[in-house]
């Protein structure tokens, strides 16, 4: 049954930190990523999750190639605005591993994780198997919900849908945000072998929220071998901006005007079917209050620090590019306005620095083109190297930008910490900074920024 042999020689105690849980299930299975359900589930079934899903809560699944984070967020916001007891797991983090697993908005502690851990090792053990850290994680999460019993549990699937753990968890709705080409060692390089592992987390009579336009056949064909009922964007529901403040929402039962949130309409407009849908009684009242408070880090995640204006945004393949181009545009105009209502600033006009990086199994240039096509103000790119095993190289990086931008524009350094400080030094208290190109990349910024040891 096992992929390696199980040891107990190196199981942490019970009074281990959760760094040292985290380091040591890192090193308990022979690869990082290991999809496929058959290890996880005799584990999930020992720790009675699943069936304490299906028994005591309402389960929105949301996978996707872009906008799985915001989605998830919104949808629990909403639930928790109206009153349920809600769980929320999204991946990955970007500075602390505990953002990962929250009941109705806040972390867990430390010391919740780690007597999760401890249990799911035990069952581990029990079961003579090994799991991958993303499976040993997710377990924990699921557990928990489980012994804190919430009425509501929102999953963001990690990658892919019908191999991946979450999916050992029926759901009550699914939403699949939209389909994109991205990890094509692991779902395919087509849009119809992606659509149909996402479309994996469909069940038998499930209803689905589809939040992209265009719609692979293979998902049209799980649709109709489930007799699910789909509810798509531009047909059964949609959305327009009215100004800056407020949007509309209107599906064939109802027209709203909402305030606006701080992220995407797009997935707002996703999670928002996909509660109208459920049997939860969640009013205007809840929906209005969930989208003036929700937010989520690393998502068009605007900020002032350092006397900088900062604006960071995890997109990492085209279509992420573009959603971050859409809000972006606006935002500038924006941020060029005020910046030049005020005559005590600089005569130096405003412009853009781009502090980036990516991990190396992404399509760099894609997301690179789409960046310089914009037609954004970009005087300077900042680049570095994640500190990831996966990450691009400086010189891969620097290599890909030279045939779009002049080389005399790109800032290169060996990691992230360094150019976070150079990107500081090389602006104007007017400039805006854009971070993107990664989750990892976010947090290794946000992370120095905390330290504040940038000089």
């Amino acid at each position: 049954m096992s992929d390696s042999t199980v040891s107990n020689s190196n199981i942490p105690n019970e009074h281990s930190s959760l760094s040292e849980w985290l380091d040591y299930m890192q090193q308990i299975h022979v690869s990082a990523i290991d999809m496929g359900l058959s290890r996880v589930l005799p584990v999930a079934e020992a720790l009675g999750v699943v069936q304490s899903a299906k028994d005591d809560a309402y389960v929105f699944t949301v996978a996707g190639t872009n906008g799985k984070g915001s989605t998830t967020a919104v949808i629990a916001q909403m639930c928790q605005a109206a009153g349920y007891k809600t769980a929320l797991y999204q991946s990955p983090h970007l500075s602390v591993f505990n953002e990962r697993v929250r009941i109705n908005g806040e972390m867990v502690s430390d010391e919740t994780l780690i007597d999760a851990f401890s249990k799911v090792e035990v069952a581990r053990l029990q079961c003579a198997l090994t799991l991958s850290f993303f499976e040993m994680t997710t377990l924990a999460a699921l557990l928990i919900f489980a012994e804190a019993d919430c009425d509501v549990w929102v999953l963001e699937v990690g990658l892919g849908g019908r191999l991946d753990v979450v999916n050992i968890i029926d759901p009550d709705m699914a939403v699949i945000t939209n389909i994109a080409i991205d990890h094509v060692d692991w779902l395919g390089d087509n849009v119809e072998d992606i659509g149909r592992e996402k479309a994996g987390i469909l069940r038998d009579g499930i209803t689905l929220i589809y939040g992209d336009k265009e719609m692979p056949a293979s998902v049209q064909q799980a649709i109709t071998t489930h007799q699910a009922s789909c509810y798509q964007v531009g047909q059964d529901f949609d959305y327009r901006e009215v100004d800056n403040d407020v949007w509309q929402y209107s599906n064939a039962a109802v027209t709203m005007q909402l305030p606006r949130p701080a992220l995407s309409l797009t997935n707002t407009a996703n999670a928002l079917s996909a509660v109208l849908a459920s049997p939860l009684n969640i009013d205007k009242s809840a929906i209005e209050k969930a989208l003036q408070t929700v937010k989520l880090a690393g998502r068009f995640d605007y900020r002032e620090t350092h006397n900088r204006h900062w604006l960071f945004d995890v997109a990492h393949n085209e279509q992420g590019v573009e959603f971050l181009l859409a809000q972006l545009l606006p935002l500038w105009q924006q941020h060029l306005a005020t910046q030049n209502s005020c005559a005590h600033l600089s005569s130096k006009p405003a412009n853009i620095k781009m502090l980036f990086s990516m991990l190396g199994d992404k399509d760099i240039k894609k997301v690179v083109q789409r960046l310089t096509e914009a037609g954004l103000p970009i005087s300077v790119w900042f680049i570095a190297e994640i500190d990831y095993p996966r990450a691009a190289s400086t010189e891969q990086l620097q290599g890909i930008l030279a045939s779009y931008v002049d080389k005399a524009q790109i800032h290169a350094f060996k990691r992230l910490p360094e150019a976070t400080a150079a990107v500081i030094k090389g602006s104007q208290a007017q400039d805006l900074i854009v971070v993107c190109g990664s989750f990892h990349t976010i947090g290794e910024v946000l992370a120095a920024l905390a330290a504040d040891n940038l000089n």
